[in-house]
């Protein structure tokens, strides 16, 4: 079995019941969504990918945030996509979100699409449950448009709470099949490097989240 089939299996499996009140739960912390929403600004008509793009609720907040930009939402998780369609269609979006079945590793995933290139891309909460997340990262900088960015936000490595809390918000997220990244930072500057991107990069709540932009200049 190949790495995106057998990643396909396992968000399936993980997210088959939870997906129905997973909006609900994940609200109380996957802090700073809402931040890398705000920051998103897209041109008007501009294009925005999301990677990763679970249920749906991501996009839909975008999509009314921003009326004149285009949504497009790639995920691996068939049943992810089953949820995410039904809440775009409750949320009158149809018409300017569309979702694609693919592996965000892979940058030919989105060629079905049409878009040669992408104004905006963001993970939210997803590199930290891709395993060849580097391969999603690197795929994402290759659809990016001239003057594109790419907005990134994830688990910290909790540096400024308590060791009790992160030993025990680890041991928790790994129950899911979630994996922070310690090396994020090191990633994204030695993909600034090779796509001569710029990057922005801080820790937000005292270290439970990390919140990235890359820039990319004509």
């Amino acid at each position: 079995m190949s790495q995106a089939a057998e990643t396909a299996r396992l968000m399936d499996a993980v997210y088959r019941n939870q997906r129905h009140f997973y909006d609900l739960t994940r609200k109380y912390y996957l802090l700073g969504r809402d931040r890398l929403i705000e920051r998103l600004t897209p041109p008007p008509g501009g294009v925005v990918l999301e990677l990763g793009c679970g249920t749906g609720r991501n996009l839909i907040a975008a999509a009314r945030r921003y009326p004149d930009a285009r949504f497009f939402g790639l995920d691996i998780s068939r049943q992810m996509l089953d949820t995410a369609e039904k809440n775009i269609v409750r949320a009158g979006l149809s018409d300017r979100v569309t979702l694609i079945l693919g592996d965000a590793a892979n940058p030919m995933a989105t060629q079905s699409l049409g878009v040669h290139g992408f104004d905006r891309v963001f993970y939210s909460y997803t590199l930290s449950m891709i395993p060849i997340w580097r391969e999603a990262l690197a795929a994402g900088a290759s659809q990016l448009a001239d003057n594109g960015r790419i907005h990134i936000v994830d688990f910290g490595q909790q540096g400024k709470l308590p060791g009790w809390f992160k030993a025990l918000l680890f041991r928790w997220l790994q129950s899911f099949h979630v994996s922070p990244r310690h090396d994020l930072l090191a990633e994204l500057e030695n993909l600034a490097d090779r796509t001569g991107t710029t990057l922005s990069f801080r820790h937000l709540y005292r270290g439970y989240a990390d919140y990235a932009e890359l820039e990319k200049g004509k």
